[in-house]
């Protein structure tokens, strides 16, 4: 897998905000109060932490910038959590402001940026603005196809899946090693366990299985010692708060 530069990175966030944005567009009053991919949360709750997690990761920079740290969120994950639960219900007029704004402000952050910045560090994961670029990236690109509106993974890039592959690698079983091979592509091999199953597929359905998502193309199968089995129990996502999604 080929590390993305920051420079492919920043392009990839303002597509994935672009297509937010898109996408938001295109939703009604009605839209907005119907149930998305997610286990109850509607589609307003989707888009309360889309527009969340940008000002959130705006944040990080802003404060970064002047080499100071701040939580991720105000009031940790139960501050995120009541956060989401006031905006969910709100109009869909109220979400397409809330996230167009949040949007334009992490873009902002992520835009100013010199070189050197992208190693800055900051709160979240204990890591560096960089990290955060790529939590935004998944966040954004994930969301979208959470919200059920026919961009699901099917349209996810092969240099975000394998971007997956790699940042979900924490969710194998410390007994587990998993020989990912999407079809037409080279295999590669996560995790580092002494029982070994092979995970065959479309690299988008392989992806969104990782991600915990409906691999939606039906391609998806597994095996050990050339027999057919269950895909593996995953460990849980990888998160810097408790089971944020």
């Amino acid at each position: 897998m080929t590390e993305i530069t920051t420079s492919a990175l920043l392009a990839e966030l303002h597509k994935a905000a672009g297509t937010v944005t898109d996408v938001v567009a295109k939703l009604d009053e009605a839209d907005v109060a119907a149930p998305s991919e997610l286990p109850g949360w509607t589609r307003g709750h989707v888009l309360a932490h889309i527009a969340g997690i940008s000002n959130a990761m705006a944040r990080q920079l802003e404060y970064a910038a002047r080499g100071e740290t701040i939580d991720l969120y105000d009031g940790g994950y139960e501050g995120r959590t009541k956060a989401i639960e006031l905006a969910a219900s709100h109009s869909l007029a109220e979400h397409r402001a809330a996230t167009e704004a949040a949007l334009s402000r992490a873009l902002r952050a992520f835009d100013g940026l010199v070189e050197s910045g992208w190693n800055t560090r900051i709160s979240f994961r204990n890591g560096t603005v960089l990290d955060g670029g790529l939590a935004l990236w998944r966040e954004l690109v994930i969301h979208v196809s959470d919200l059920g509106v026919g961009r699901g993974p099917e349209v996810w890039s092969r240099q975000f899946c394998e971007h997956l592959f790699d940042f979900l690698s924490a969710r194998v079983p410390a007994d587990q090693k998993l020989v990912l091979q999407p079809l037409g592509l080279p295999q590669l091999v996560i995790g580092s366990g002494r029982q070994s199953v092979a995970i065959n597929g479309m690299i988008t359905d392989i992806a969104a299985w990782l991600a915990g998502r409906t691999p939606n193309l039906g391609s998806l199968r597994a095996s050990a010692d050339a027999d057919g089995v269950d895909l593996p129990e995953l460990l849980p996502w990888p998160s810097s708060v408790p089971a944020a999604h």
